[in-house]
């Protein structure tokens, strides 16, 4: 139901007229895809949920402004780009550098599948294709500069004419367009070479053997095993942490000097984030006769070997609905979330 049939049914003319709390359930309809978009211009999956309340808090304030040229969920995007375009001048004044992103945050799959559910006809379900929200896109988006990030994700993610981008950043179409140009150019220089080469979002059996394969050495320890699944060019990062390691020799003398061919009682949950597959680790806590967790690897996968790990500390597994411990017997009483 548009904004305006919704205005219609309740007798009002405009949103000024509209109670705080129809507002706030024609607004929250919009929420998931919303934070969706500023989780991609920011990178952040806590940045994008406070943006996505400013934006709402904006968005009330202002409601006597909305005039009905466009739609309601425009004017919201409107509304929540300039908030992250605000949140960036004031806390990123400086895009990142160096191929590793340090506030980089994972986005459940399962929460992803709400934009699925709110129906197949809304740009959204374009928006959230997998090449748009896998991490290697995110990381290159955080590498361009605030105005032409927000340019390209308009434009190419949402799809918005370069009138309506170049009228909500205060710009020329001709400028709009070059900074588009810039945009392209910068993903083209971030993004991984074989980015054309990408599936889709499921996972196909070759994959799904090469993520078992992987999870079965890790619990091992088996770091030969592991380096056998390795790209020559693989990544391997852990945001917050600083360092970027490229290269399977950088990647496997890192485990090594942290000691990891030398960890005992490791246990592992399949899962998902941002279309991808994962993996969370469990360990061993005597003390606590449980496992407790680790963290989360997240597996980028190219002709059959492993060209990326991001790496997740263990303060992201409630967000992705991982239990807090899991039992002596390593037993897994609990849905897996987003495992496909």
């Amino acid at each position: 139901m548009s904004a305006g049939t919704r205005l219609k049914e309740l007798g009002v003319s405009g949103l000024g007229e509209v109670d705080e709390s129809t507002f706030s359930g024609m607004a929250q309809r919009h929420r998931r895809e919303l934070h969706v978009h500023c989780y991609r211009m920011l990178g952040s999956f806590e940045d994008a949920e406070d943006t996505v309340q400013e934006t709402f808090l904006r968005a009330w304030r202002r409601r006597e402004t909305f005039e009905g040229r466009s739609t309601f969920r425009a004017w919201l995007y409107r509304i929540a780009t300039n908030a992250c375009l605000d949140l960036l001048a004031r806390c990123r004044p400086e895009p990142a550098t160096g191929g590793e992103v340090r506030w980089l945050q994972p986005y459940p799959d399962r929460l992803l599948d709400e934009l699925r559910a709110g129906g197949a006809d809304e740009p959204e379900t374009v928006a959230v294709a997998r090449e748009t929200i896998e991490l290697a896109y995110l990381v290159a988006v955080q590498h361009l500069a605030p105005r032409p990030r927000a340019v390209l994700i308009l434009r190419d993610v949402l799809g918005w004419p370069a009138k309506d981008v170049a009228e909500l950043l205060g710009d020329s179409v001709n400028s709009v367009n070059s900074a588009l140009q810039r945009a392209r150019a910068g993903m083209r220089e971030h993004l991984p070479a074989e980015r054309q080469d990408w599936t889709g979002e499921e996972m196909d059996a070759g994959t799904r053997d090469l993520v078992r394969r992987f999870t079965d050495a890790s619990v091992a320890t088996d770091i030969d095993r592991l380096a056998a699944m390795l790209r020559d060019d693989v990544r391997c990062s852990m945001p917050p942490t600083p360092g970027l390691d490229v290269g399977r020799d950088a990647v496997v003398n890192s485990w090594i000097e942290d000691g990891f061919d030398q960890m005992t009682g490791l246990h592992a949950v399949p899962t998902s984030v941002n279309r991808q597959p994962a993996v969370a680790f469990y360990h061993w806590r005597e003390r606590e006769n449980a496992y407790l967790p680790l963290t989360i690897d997240v597996l980028r996968v190219t002709g059959g070997a492993i060209t990326e790990i991001t790496i997740f500390h263990d303060d992201q597994f409630p967000r992705l609905g991982l239990p807090e411990r899991l039992p002596a017997d390593g037993t897994e009483q609990f849905h897996r979330p987003g495992t496909r």
